[in-house]
This record gives C-alpha cells, sequence and structure tokens, in this order.
C-alpha cells in the first residue's frame, strides 16, 4: 500500500510539473502573439500618419494655393475652405462623418476607426503645413508634382486599411445596390464635384484639377501594387514535363501542375501555373513558345502575394 501511495504521489508531482511547464508554455505564447498584436497596430498607426503626412504636403504646398483640387470629400473639404475662409481640416472631418458612419454600418469597424484615424492626422497635419509658402504657383507643376505626393499619400493610407474619401463608400455601396459599377459611381460623383470647381475657380482649374485627379489615382495604384507587377500565368500544353523544365531552369520560377479536362474532346489535360514579373512576361512567352507552339496560354494581373514561396531561384 505505501508503495502504491508514492507512487501516486510521484505522478501526481509529474503530472502538476507537466502542467506547469506546459502553463507557462501557453503563457509565453500568448505574450508573444500580444507583442505581435501590439506592434501590428504600432505599425498601423505610423503608417497612417506617415501617409497624412505625406498627402498634407501634396495638398498644402502644391495643389489647394493653386486652387487645383482632389476628387471626392478631399474636393468638397478644398471648396468650402475657399468659400468659407474657415480651415480645409475642419471641412474634411465634418463633410466624412456620414460617410464615416455608413463605412461602420457596411464595411466594418477595423476600417471606420483607420479612416477616422487617418481624416483626423491630415486634418491636424494640413494645419501644420498650411502657413508654408507653395512651391510653385505653375497649376501644371502642382497638378503634377502635388498629385504624385498626394497620391502617395493616400495609397500609404490606403495599404494601411484606411481613406481619405467617404465616396468610395458610396461607391461600395452602390454597387451592390444598383446596376452601376463601383468605378462608374465614383466617375459621376467626381465629375459632379470638378464641375463645381470649374464654377468656383474657373474651368481651366478645372482641367488641371481633372489632371491631378488622374495622376493621384495611378500613383495610389502604384503605391498599392508596386511597381514591379506580377503576373498569374496558365498555360495549357501537351508538353507538360519539359515546359516545367525550361520555367525552372531558363527563369528560375516554380510551376504548380494542375490536372483537368478537355470540355470538348474529354482528352485529360496538365495545366501548369505559375507567377512572374512584369519584365518577365515575354521570356515566359519565348519558353512557352519554344517548347510547345500550340500551347493555350492566359495572362492575368495579380492584385497581391500572400505566403508562397515566389522568390526568384538563382540561374545562370
Amino acid at each position: 500500500m505505501n508503495n502504491k501511495a508514492n507512487d501516486i504521489k510521484v505522478n501526481d508531482s509529474e503530472n502538476n510539473s507537466t502542467k506547469t511547464k506546459t502553463d507557462k508554455v501557453m503563457h509565453h505564447a500568448t505574450k508573444i502573439r500580444h507583442g505581435k498584436t501590439f506592434m501590428s497596430y504600432v505599425k498601423k498607426y505610423l503608417q497612417l500618419c506617415l501617409g497624412a503626412i505625406i498627402a498634407a504636403i501634396g495638398l498644402e504646398l502644391f495643389l489647394i494655393p493653386n486652387n487645383v483640387i482632389d476628387g471626392g470629400v478631399v474636393g468638397l473639404a478644398i471648396m468650402s475652405a475657399h468659400l468659407t475662409g474657415m480651415p480645409f481640416g475642419l471641412f474634411l472631418i465634418v463633410i466624412n462623418i456620414p460617410f464615416l458612419y455608413l463605412g461602420y454600418k457596411q464595411i466594418g469597424k477595423s476600417f471606420a476607426i483607420s479612416t477616422i484615424v487617418a481624416v483626423c492626422f491630415l486634418s491636424f497635419w494640413s494645419e501644420v503645413f498650411a502657413p508654408i509658402e507653395k512651391v510653385t504657383g505653375d497649376p501644371f507643376l502642382a497638378a503634377i508634382f502635388g498629385g504624385i505626393i498626394d497620391g502617395l499619400g493616400v495609397g500609404l493610407i490606403m495599404r494601411a486599411g484606411g481613406s481619405l474619401d467617404g465616396t468610395e463608400i458610396v461607391a461600395l455601396i452602390a454597387d451592390k445596390r444598383s446596376v452601376f459599377s463601383t468605378g462608374e459611381v465614383l466617375m459621376f460623383i467626381n465629375l459632379f464635384i470638378l464641375s463645381g470647381a470649374g464654377l468656383l475657380f474657373g474651368w481651366d482649374k478645372a482641367m488641371y484639377s481633372l489632371f491631378a485627379y488622374y495622376v493621384i489615382a495611378k500613383m495610389i495604384d502604384v503605391t498599392i501594387k508596386g511597381l514591379d507587377e506580377s503576373y498569374g500565368v496558365m498555360i495549357v500544353t501537351n508538353e507538360p514535363e519539359e515546359l516545367t523544365s525550361a520555367l525552372n531552369d531558363r527563369l528560375g520560377r516554380g510551376v504548380t501542375i494542375l490536372y483537368g479536362e478537355g470540355g470538348y474532346t474529354h482528352q485529360q489535360k496538365r495545366i501548369l501555373y505559375c507567377v512572374v514579373t512584369r519584365l518577365e512576361v515575354d521570356k515566359l512567352k519565348e519558353i512557352v513558345h519554344d517548347k510547345d507552339e500550340n500551347a493555350f496560354v492566359t495572362i492575368n494581373i495579380v492584385h497581391d502575394i500572400v505566403g508562397g514561396r515566389f522568390k526568384k531561384k538563382s540561374i545562370h
């Protein structure tokens, strides 16, 4: 009996020791997870602040002093500030309030909070940069360089999950509830706003504003997607082994093999899928044509890549 009791005590001691170790590991994992979450929030809000600073520079030192406006809520705020003499940042917050409520209801809490923070940051930094003398008095140069700088700032804010333009929320909702696409709704809203700029500042400034809006949109795309766009390529071929080897050896890219069937012939097909950069597309076409002239190839822009091994292999 004593031996059994001792065995039980030993087992209990071992179990308690194991439990303690497990608790310590769980506690450590929780601390790491919370640490990562905290750092991700810090990174996010620093990016929102940086984007707001850059956008404020583009607006206050280039666009606004030359009566060249952006589209959306920013454009409405610029015109309202011009008419009343009140701060631009104040109107940016006030006009965005109903849109933020819609964003909270339709898109989510995280987006709404990020947008509120971004709008407040931009309002603050606009007041900081407003007294500084404009960089140029040429509206064309202002539209180009102001558009590039503003677009970079807005792109950083969008990458962080926020927005400065409440009209995008309206466009997203209209896209779901009408026959019009998001782009069509935004185009209609911004044509209305830019027409207002023509009546307020003159039609030449409205045309400069339209040009600036185009530059801003392109710069946002570059900031979000990056300069080196990626493309997803699907190749239906009768020479899968040779093509896979050639793409690995000559292009340094990994290939995934999918299995399919011809809809008409019901013949079994192997489909190759790989992702390449914009600069590698022509080389890929050359490799495919060299190995299988009858291959069927489709190429589509890839907007984002998460996970996997997209890094090139070293080739010689």
